[in-house]
């Protein structure tokens, strides 16, 4: 019977897979993993379509983008830490990088959001009370970059035309109001808009999606536009007399904020003739 009982220990304990993570897999850059924990399950799809996230308002909604599912397993003999202790270690990884927490179902689910550097992150989370597993839902979707920029002349005769513009290619990280270098393109083209028209005088006026408090995002807005007319006066040499920065939040929508496409075309910077 001893010499039964130290087979099968050694079988748990040296044979691949009872210890060490599935073959292939490795930890999200984002994030490691609690204590203790291997992967005993992983999948990675370059595109799919996760249908089981979550809303702010608890309703299913679907995401597509690159696909990552982990399975971790606890080792024999390690410490099994709570569900709460699980999923509170991820909210405060992704607040911490600046992210959000949509939605906490019960004691046992959290789903998470992070936007950064032009990329969204979904993160859904499930523990259970005493989790001896824990699993984890990663899907990255990456923002359309605006390649093609339109020219000054264009934007003249919109201004002409309907008296404002949308300028789509300035970007900004979540909840930052630095202009970012990829913005460069729209900048010129304003700059050139304000040189080749002396007389022209702009309001720049900032716009948000409507997620989160309606005052933070009023503000959100106004430095931001405040930061694309200072980039404009110190690095393209525009008078800061013919430009005032405004910023009206979400509360002037060119489309649905049901959406993310929806809420990507709803944060924007516009030029509105004076």
């Amino acid at each position: 019977m001893k010499y039964i009982l130290l087979i099968i220990t050694v079988i748990i304990f040296c044979v691949p897979g009872f210890s060490q993570d599935a073959e292939g897999s490795k930890d999200h850059p984002l994030f490691n993993r609690m204590e203790g924990y291997r992967i005993a399950n992983f999948k990675e799809h370059e595109f799919d379509v996760y249908k089981d996230f979550r809303d702010e308002k608890g309703k299913k909604m679907t995401i597509e983008g690159r696909y990552y599912y982990y399975n971790y397993l606890l080792k024999k003999g390690m410490k099994v830490p709570s569900g709460p202790q699980v999923l509170r270690n991820y909210m405060n990884a992704v607040k911490n990088a600046g992210g959000t927490v949509i939605y906490e179902e019960g004691c046992c689910h959290v789903y998470l959001k992070l936007e950064k550097n032009n990329k969204v992150t979904w993160v859904r989370v499930m523990a259970y009370r005493e989790p001896k597993s824990y699993q984890v839902w990663i899907i990255e979707k990456e923002e359309m970059k605006q390649e093609i920029v339109v020219n000054s002349k264009a934007m003249l005769d919109n201004l002409n035309s309907q008296g404002h513009m949308a300028i789509y290619g300035i970007y900004f990280d979540s909840d930052k109001s630095e202009v970012k270098p990829e913005s460069d393109p729209a900048l010129e083209e304003i700059s050139k808009l304000l040189s080749e028209n002396p007389s022209l005088s702009l309001y720049v006026v900032g716009h948000t999606d409507n997620v989160g408090d309606l005052e933070y995002n009023r503000n959100l807005s106004r430095v931001r536009a405040e930061a694309v007319v200072d980039k404009l006066v110190s690095k393209y040499n525009i008078s800061k007399e013919r430009m005032a920065a405004e910023g009206v939040g979400p509360l002037a929508p060119v489309s649905t904020n049901d959406t993310d496409e929806g809420k990507a075309l709803n944060r924007r910077v516009e030029i509105i003739k004076k």
